[in-house]
């Protein structure tokens, strides 16, 4: 799944790159979540709910540094005790006290899962990359 930069996060990114604003680092660790709707660049999907559902902490599966700007990630993540849904999406937030959504991608193909399942994020399954 190739993943997307939220609006507000490319905003924040480009006016630091162009000198106009300092950037402020997120909240780390970063958090993987996931989504029985798609969001978009500007707005968010719905998050599942249920079961003993959690964000992830993506920091364990990504690589030290970026590679020519781009990561892939490294290890599974692994979502345990899941509700009974379908997942469409996975969106990414900082772990402030009022989560930053960073990036957001819909998954190639749906997944469901009945209540108890485990659903994992295989290694090299999310891509982050700021080129075209």
């Amino acid at each position: 799944m190739a993943a997307n930069m939220a609006n507000a996060e490319a905003a924040r990114l480009m006016d630091a790159s162009m000198g106009k604003a300092a950037m402020v680092a997120p909240t780390t660790p970063m958090m993987l979540g996931l989504f029985s709707t798609t969001g978009s660049a500007s707005a968010a999907g719905t998050e599942v709910v249920g079961g003993s559902y959690a964000r992830q902490n993506l920091s364990t599966a990504l690589p030290a540094n970026s590679t020519n700007g781009s990561f892939t990630t490294n290890a599974a993540i692994n979502f345990t005790n899941m509700p009974a849904t379908t997942t469409t999406s996975v969106e990414i937030y900082d772990s402030n006290g009022t989560p930053r959504r960073a990036w957001w991608g819909a998954l190639t193909a749906s997944k469901t899962t009945g209540a108890g399942d485990t659903l994992s994020v295989a290694s090299g399954g999310l891509v982050f990359s700021l080129n075209n």
